[in-house]
C-alpha cells in the first residue's frame, strides 16, 4: 500500500474530495492501462478510467478497508470494460479492422517505435480472441501482477476457476499465436514468389 494511502481512504470514505482526488492521480494510469488493454482504444480507454473513478466515488463508503484498494478499483473498470465488450459484441467491431490506433511515440527513435507499435497491435489482437473474463485475467494477472487470489476477488471466481480460466486462455493465445506465424509466413512466400516471377 503507497504511502499515507489508509489515511487518504479514511477522509474519502467521510467524502473528503481532496483525499478522493489523490486517489485518482495515484491510480488513474494503472486503471487506464487497464481499461486500454482491454477495449484496445483510447478514447474507450479513457471514458471507462472516468466511469471507473465516479463509480468508485460513488461506492466509496462501501469499500471494505481490509482489502486492497487497487484491487477493488481494477475489479470496477475490469467489470465496466468486461460490459462494454459485451455490448459491443453485438455490433462486432473487431480491432483488426482498426490495427493503427496506437499513440504516436514522441520518442526520437522512429524504428523502435513502429516495432514497438506492431507488438502492441499484435498483443492487442491476440487478447481479443479470448472471453471478456478471460481477457480481464491475464491482464491483471501479466500487467498488474495480481495474485489468483486478487483476481478471483475481482472477478468474483474462484480461485480454481481463475486458473482453469488462465490455463484455458494461455492455451488459446499459443495456438492463435502459432496460426498468425503460419499464415504470415504463407503471405511472405507468396509475395516472395511472385516477385521472383
Amino acid at each position: 500500500m503507497p504511502e499515507g494511502e489508509s489515511e487518504k481512504l479514511i477522509l474519502a470514505q467521510k467524502g473528503d474530495s481532496q483525499a478522493f482526488t489523490e486517489l485518482v492521480d495515484a491510480y488513474q494510469v494503472a486503471v487506464y492501462n487497464l481499461c486500454y488493454r482491454m477495449l484496445g482504444d483510447p478514447y474507450e480507454a479513457e471514458d471507462a478510467a472516468q466511469e471507473t473513478f465516479i463509480r468508485a466515488y460513488k461506492a466509496m463508503k462501501t469499500f471494505d478497508r481490509k482489502r486492497s484498494f487497487s484491487t477493488w478499483l481494477l475489479s470496477i473498470a475490469a467489470h465496466y470494460c468486461i460490459d462494454q465488450l459485451r455490448r459491443k459484441r453485438l455490433n462486432i467491431t473487431h480491432f483488426e479492422d482498426n490495427p493503427f490506433l496506437d499513440i504516436p511515440d514522441p520518442g526520437p527513435n522512429p524504428e523502435a517505435s513502429l516495432s514497438e507499435n506492431e507488438q502492441q497491435n499484435r498483443v492487442r489482437s491476440l487478447l481479443n480472441v479470448l472471453s471478456e473474463t478471460d481477457r480481464a485475467a491475464m491482464i491483471m494477472f501479466y500487467w498488474h501482477e495480481f495474485s489468483y487470489e486478487e483476481i478471483a476477488s475481482a472477478l468474483d471466481l474462484t480461485i480454481s476457476a481463475v486458473k482453469s480460466r488462465m490455463h484455458r486462455a494461455r492455451v488459446q493465445l499459443a495456438k492463435t499465436w502459432t496460426d498468425q506465424k503460419q499464415t504470415l509466413s504463407g503471405l511472405e512466400r507468396q509475395s516472395y514468389g511472385s516477385q521472383a516471377l
